[in-house]
C-alpha cells in the first residue's frame, strides 16, 4: 500500500503562544476547552497545550489555526520565521484555494507545488503569488526553490570574476542592476580580502580555507544584508 505523506507542521513559536495566553489571563485548561468546544478538537487537553508551550510537541496546521482563534491572534503570530511556501501561506492565514485562484492555478496543481517546493509559475503568476502572500524578495526567492541556485551563483561570483554573474543573479533575484553590481563587487572584495588577511596572519592554507568556507556558507544571508544596506 502506498503511504500518504502528511505535510510537516509549520514552525511553531512556543514562547509567543505562552505569552499571548498569559496576556489574556487564560490557563492551559481554558485554551484546551476553547479548542474542544469551538473548533471540534476533542482530544486537546491542558497537558497538550503545555507540551506545545514547552516545545515538547508542535501543533499541526488545523491545531495551529484553532489555537490562534482561541488566543485571538493570527496564525502568523504563532509561527516562527516561515521557510516554505506552505508556511508563508499559513502565516498569512490564506486558504490554499485563494492562493490557487490568485495565481491562476487549479487547486490540485497548487497543492502539488507546495508539496514539491518547486515553483514553476510564469512571471505574472509569480507576481500574483508575491502579492497574495506579501512575500519580500528574499522570501520569494526561497519559497520558489531558487535559493540553492542563487547560492551557487554567488559562490562563483566571489571566488572568480563577479562581473560575469551580474545577469544570472539578476534573473533569480531581480535587484536593480546598479545595486547588484555594487553588492557583488563588495562581496567579492570582502571574501578575497578576508582570505588574504587570514593567510598574512600566518594561519596557513587550512585556516584560510575554513574562514573562507564560513563566509561562503552564509553567502545568501550576506547577499541580502548587503542589498538591504544599499536600498534602505
Amino acid at each position: 500500500m502506498c503511504e500518504v505523506r502528511q505535510p510537516s507542521a509549520p514552525p511553531f513559536n512556543a514562547q509567543a503562544a505562552r505569552r499571548l495566553r498569559a496576556a489574556l489571563g487564560m490557563g492551559p485548561e481554558h485554551v484546551a476547552y476553547g479548542m474542544r468546544v469551538s473548533y471540534g478538537l476533542p482530544y486537546v487537553t491542558p497537558d497538550l497545550v503545555i507540551a506545545w508551550e514547552r516545545g515538547a510537541a508542535v501543533p499541526s496546521s488545523p491545531e495551529l489555526t484553532a489555537l490562534a482563534g482561541v488566543l485571538w491572534c493570527s496564525p502568523g503570530e504563532l509561527i516562527g520565521r516561515p521557510r516554505t511556501l506552505r508556511e508563508h501561506r499559513i502565516a498569512r492565514a490564506v486558504a490554499a484555494e485563494d492562493v490557487a485562484h490568485a495565481v491562476g492555478m487549479d487547486l490540485p496543481g497548487y497543492l502539488k507545488t507546495e508539496e514539491s517546493g518547486r515553483w514553476r509559475g510564469n512571471e505574472r503568476q509569480s507576481l500574483a503569488l508575491a502579492e497574495v502572500l506579501g512575500l519580500a524578495l528574499p522570501d520569494f526567492v526561497a519559497v520558489t526553490g531558487r535559493e540553492d541556485k542563487l547560492a551557487d551563483l554567488l559562490h562563483s561570483a566571489v571566488t572568480t570574476r563577479w562581473q560575469a554573474y551580474v545577469r544570472p543573479v539578476q534573473k533569480l533575484a531581480p535587484v536593480d542592476r546598479d545595486v547588484l553590481e555594487k553588492v557583488l563587487q563588495s562581496l567579492y572584495q570582502d571574501y578575497q580580502g578576508h582570505m588574504a588577511a587570514t593567510l598574512s596572519w600566518g594561519g596557513g592554507t587550512r585556516s584560510a580555507s575554513e574562514a573562507g568556507q564560513e563566509f561562503l556558507d552564509r553567502i545568501v544571508d550576506n547577499f541580502w544584508t548587503a542589498v538591504t544596506d544599499r536600498t534602505g
